[in-house]
Formats: structure tokens, C-alpha cells, sequence
């Protein structure tokens, strides 16, 4: 894999990382949400300095990764539960040769 040098601003600071060619897109988009947010909590509370703002902004993320992990395994074992259920009937069903 190819690897490109880039930087990424985040709260006023430049951060250089070496990254795989095919993250480049997904690691630029990811700085400019998290620009995104540092305004919007800098307006939304009040807050002017960045090492609260970036912990307000992690805590944050980190609480909808739990919310989005939680729904995801709660549809996984309702899927489960369903393909059991599909699976009990059909071999409850004779198939006529």
C-alpha cells in the first residue's frame, strides 16, 4: 500500500501523519468534523479554551459510539432471534420428492 505524508489542523495546530493513500479522504473529512464541532461547542457553551473544548468534543463522540454500539447489538440479537425462529420452521417443513 502507498503511504502519503499529510497534515491535519485540528484546534489551531498542524499534525503530520503518514497515512495509507485510501484513508487520506476519510482522515481530512474527520478534521474537518472535528473543526465543525470545535466551533459549534465554542458557540453553543461558551468555551474558549481548546483542551476543554477537545474533551467536551471526545466525551461526546465517545457517548454516541456507546449509543450506536448498544443499537447495533440489540439489532443484531433481534436478527438472530428472527433467523432462529426461520430456521425452526423450515426444518419443521417435509419437503414432498
Amino acid at each position: 500500500m502507498s503511504e502519503l505524508a499529510i497534515k491535519i489542523r485540528i484546534a489551531d495546530r498542524d499534525y503530520p501523519m503518514r497515512v495509507d493513500v485510501q484513508d487520506e479522504e476519510r482522515l481530512r473529512m474527520a478534521g474537518r468534523l472535528l473543526g465543525d464541532k470545535l466551533r459549534e461547542f465554542r458557540e453553543g457553551y461558551g468555551i474558549q479554551d481548546k483542551q476543554d473544548l477537545l474533551a467536551m468534543i471526545a466525551l461526546a463522540t465517545m457517548a454516541d459510539q456507546l449509543k450506536v454500539s448498544k443499537e447495533k447489538d440489540g439489532t443484531d440479537a433481534a436478527l438472530t432471534e428472527r433467523l432462529a425462529r426461520f430456521d425452526e420452521l423450515l426444518s419443521g417443513v417435509v419437503l414432498a420428492s
